[in-house]
């Protein structure tokens, strides 16, 4: 939410006490020291393998394009 106005978080939970808790999270703000901060951190992680298995990949049918 912090870096694009037009994010919406879809937080799941069965209980109330955990949806209110997740909403406090809209209040959060991240100076811009702290933005860059964390977006290196998530740049340094590697990603391996896939996303899922192969046998669910083969029913979803749709992969977004990668990133460029």
């Amino acid at each position: 939410m912090a870096q694009q106005p037009w994010i919406v978080p879809i937080p799941g939970t069965t209980q109330m006490a955990h949806m209110v808790e997740n909403a406090g999270a809209a209040d959060v703000r991240f100076t811009p020291g702290e933005l860059t901060e964390l977006n290196a951190a998530v740049r340094a992680v590697e990603v391996r393998g896939q996303r899922l298995p192969d046998a669910v990949l083969v029913f979803s049918g749709v992969e977004a394009p990668p990133k460029r």
